[in-house]
């Protein structure tokens, strides 16, 4: 079978890791990208060492027969009218997070991806990271026992200095301190302790510092969930902090815990509870779109559509679970109650 051929439409910081990182995987190709700006061919092929068709207008690129999956890597507002056009053309779609910054256009994209029964990989690619990986072994090995507490933090602070910043300050642009780059810890939460989510509280505060002072949006949150089997989880989005990069992962559970990339477990004989017992692996501890684990995450779309299976971890559905904890927590934090995730059918 020939490579499938991959446009990709927007072409910044993202869009670059994503062009690298198609240079690896087997089975496909970037051979096409769409831009408002005109782009010369030239110093495309110059920069990304690739011959590119180019094109300026979106639908052009969509009604490009050699054209299989068309990857989203525009603003956040872009996403969801991109991905529908795109499932009506019959292609298949990478969307990069967030899926969009709406509850209605979240159900317009699912109604479309579904009608048009197209496969969809949504970039929550810490699902194929070393380190997620880590912890769902530990998890799935029972070395944890029943899992009743979680916590995953997201801190990272996306000031003057980072490239978004001009356009993830507005709120019509960054959605909110979730939507923008915490729903990565949200997703985490949701694949260690599952979807099965009741009902969520949440708070949203600000710094007080002149540098994020332009947001428009609360840029830290704090989630409470309830889960219907009792569980319960907590998912802080720092958007705002002057710090490290720093993603934090707590599990508890009637075996032992699990903190980071440290473990104390009942299960294995020979530790002491005095001291955390460390597990070697590649954290996730940058923002850097270079550091992703997009590699694993891309080669198993392409595996799959090779395959005519479904993508695993990342699909549209999967996404849309996570997405409607983020609506939910938002809308909780907006109107300082606790939402029902029936509330967001």
């Amino acid at each position: 079978m020939s490579d499938l051929k991959v446009g990709i439409v927007g072409l910044g910081w993202v869009a670059g890791a994503h062009i690298e990182t198609f240079k690896s995987i087997s089975g496909a190709k970037v051979t096409a990208v769409c831009s408002r700006r005109k782009l010369d061919e030239k110093e495309l092929q110059k920069t990304y060492g690739l011959q590119l068709k180019t094109f300026t207008d979106y639908q052009s690129m969509l009604e490009d027969p050699e054209i299989d999956i068309i990857d989203i890597c525009t603003p956040h507002p872009q996403h969801a009218q991109q991905a529908i056009s795109a499932a009506k053309a019959g292609k298949n779609l990478i969307i990069e997070k967030p899926l969009c910054i709406s509850y209605p256009d979240a159900l317009a994209m699912k109604s479309a991806i579904q009608q048009a029964k197209v496969q969809v990989c949504v970039c929550f690619e810490c699902r194929f990271s070393q380190h997620f990986n880590l912890i769902r072994s530990c998890i799935d090995n029972g070395l944890l026992g029943e899992i009743h507490y979680g916590e995953v933090d997201y801190y990272h602070g996306i000031g003057p200095w980072y490239g978004q910043y001009e356009w993830n300050m507005k709120k019509d642009f960054g959605g909110s301190s979730l939507l923008t780059a915490g729903c990565h810890a949200l997703d985490g939460l949701l694949y260690f302790l599952g979807n099965e989510v009741e009902e969520i509280t949440s708070y949203g505060t600000k710094s007080g510092s002149h540098l994020f002072e332009p947001y428009e949006y609360d840029t830290t949150t704090v989630t409470l969930l309830k889960f219907r089997d009792g569980k319960i989880g907590k998912v802080a989005s720092v958007v705002d902090c002057l710090q490290p990069y720093y993603f934090h992962i707590h599990l508890v559970g009637s075996e032992g815990s699990l903190l980071d990339n440290r473990i104390y477990s009942q299960k294995l004989k020979g530790l002491t509870k005095e001291r955390w017992s460390v597990l070697e692996t590649a954290l996730i501890d940058s923002g850097d779109v270079s550091d992703h684990p997009y590699q694993p995450q891309f080669q198993s779309f392409i595996n799959s559509l090779k395959n005519g299976e479904r993508m695993p971890l990342t699909n549209f559905d999967i996404a849309y679970e996570t997405h409607r904890a983020v609506f939910a927590a938002d809308l909780s934090a907006k109107e300082n109650r606790p939402v029902k995730l029936n509330e967001f059918p």
